[in-house]
């Protein structure tokens, strides 16, 4: 308030001292003053309205989906080669990734800057999750059928999961989280790398813990039966199948998916590091995977208890057997000689 006294009462001097050496007009100099004294105090908003909101934030939609067991790569490089983003580090070899924008980069000079939120993108991972950032549900199926063509094991149904991310440059910091979403002062292609890498591991960590699943659901059918009848009825093979389901269960999670391998752009780079181990923690990697470890130990625990029981069963059979043939020797040397013994009579 005293601010804008002070600004009515410097411009009435200023007014007063010109006129010492010009006509003096009383009511001019009054309706001036008034004029300039309304224009230094701003007008109320009205109710209901406020301020325009100045902060120009983007959101940009994130879709992690698990569509196959494998990608080829290289076939879907061949087929878009002029979307392809150049890799930035050496460990792109389990992925590509791919930009599609409505206008010509190429006219463009060398200079030219691309903003992340004016194109959509999608990174494919050759485990077989693909990320689709900037992509509207309707566009979806378009971009997917793109990597069903070199997929191999296509599931039936899909896993899927959605993200966003709010681009707001205004912020302090270089990201903060949110439920469901995070926000950053900035999205370039190495962040798209980031999200899309934990998204990606996330959305196929959830196939393999439901296929681990199904095998504790089994076993637990299995010792159901058991308690109730004593006994079991699953051949040696069916037990050998489920033993290479759930050590390929657990290959593919560490080697394909490569869960514990850190990614290269987050070592270089501090504020990436950032968003990895939130993003990391977000979804709770680690826990799930500590989770899905130790049904596995379940797994194998049956699994060990189960070839006991089939081997001791094999012991008892060979060794009916061996009672059958030494019964079969008794009874053949007793024949003789009593056959013996009516020849001598």
């Amino acid at each position: 308030m005293g601010g804008r006294w002070r600004t009515l009462s410097l411009f009435c001097n200023r007014v007063n001292t010109s006129s010492s050496s010009k006509p003096h007009f009383p009511s001019l100099n009054r309706s001036l003053s008034l004029a300039a004294a309304t224009s230094q105090i701003p007008d109320p908003d009205p109710p209901g309205f406020g301020a325009p909101d100045l902060d120009p934030t983007v959101k940009i939609p994130v879709k992690a989906y698990f569509l196959s067991t494998s990608i080829n790569l290289k076939g879907i490089q061949a087929d878009n080669h002029r979307n392809i983003v150049p890799p930035s580090s050496r460990s792109s070899l389990n992925y590509v990734a791919l930009r599609f924008c409505d206008f010509n980069l190429s006219s463009n000079g060398p200079g030219f800057h691309v903003k992340a939120s004016n194109c959509r993108y999608m990174v494919v991972y050759q485990y077989g999750s693909a990320v689709l950032f900037n992509i509207e549900d309707h566009e979806v199926e378009i971009y997917l059928e793109l990597v069903k063509r070199h997929a191999s094991g296509v599931l039936r149904e899909m896993r899927k999961d959605d993200y966003a991310i709010k681009e707001k440059p205004l912020l302090v910091e270089d990201m903060q989280g949110g439920p469901d979403y995070i926000v950053l002062k900035s999205l370039d292609t190495d962040g798209i790398r980031i999200i899309g890498s934990v998204l990606g591991q996330s959305i196929a960590l959830d196939y393999f813990v439901s296929q681990v699943d199904g095998l504790v659901e089994e076993f637990a059918g299995i010792n159901r039966g058991m308690e109730k009848t004593g006994t079991f009825t699953m051949d040696k093979k069916k037990l050998l199948q489920l033993v290479g389901k759930a050590n390929s269960n657990l290959a593919d999670v560490i080697l394909k998916v490569g869960l514990f391998e850190r990614s290269e752009i987050a070592w270089r780079d501090a504020k990436y590091a950032q968003i990895y181990e939130y993003l990391r923690e977000e979804y709770e990697v680690a826990q799930r995977f500590g989770n899905l470890d130790f049904k596995l130990k379940f797994v194998e625990h049956n699994i060990h208890f189960l070839q006991e029981v089939l081997q001791n069963r094999k012991s008892d059979f060979l060794e009916w057997c061996i009672i059958g043939l030494l019964t079969i020797e008794n009874v053949l040397s007793l024949y003789e000689l009593l056959r013996a013994t009516n020849t001598v009579s």
